[in-house]
């Protein structure tokens, strides 16, 4: 009884999968194209603050800090160039969201108007706070 009853099964799936036609099967949703810039954008800025917080805990040197903060740094703009090269047309989620106001950054970008961190090189985001520069 029971081997009939596995065998019923087994033939009734089988058959259920041979019948199911492709346009029965839903489309999977349209990912966007920024999708994977997105979520690298998101994984450097999670490192920065992990990088930030181990330098502060003392599991870092000065020198290893400053250099793989650079190297973050660096990787990060090429990501925000590469997610700006891709045109407005590409609504991403923080885009749909509504716009805050936020007083436009001015000239010089070399140190934060928020926590006075000093930087070489005009940067678009501080790397200690995170807030926008001043470019």
């Amino acid at each position: 009884m029971v081997l009939v009853a596995a065998i019923l099964l087994t033939a009734g799936t089988i058959v259920f999968t041979l019948l199911v036609r492709g346009r029965d099967i839903p489309e999977a949703p349209a990912a966007s194209p920024t999708a994977h810039l997105e979520q690298r954008k998101a994984q450097i800025y999670e490192n920065l603050r992990d990088l930030q917080f181990e330098f502060r805990v003392g599991k870092l040197s000065d020198a290893d800090y400053q250099k793989t903060k650079l190297d973050l740094q660096r990787e990060l703009a090429k990501v925000l160039a590469e997610i700006d090269s891709t045109g407005p047309a590409v609504k991403t989620k923080a885009a749909a969201a509504p716009a805050v106001a936020v007083a436009k950054p001015k000239p010089g970008g070399k140190k934060c108007p928020h926590c006075g961190a000093t930087f070489a090189q005009p940067l678009k985001f501080c790397g200690e706070c995170g807030k926008a520069m001043a470019l």
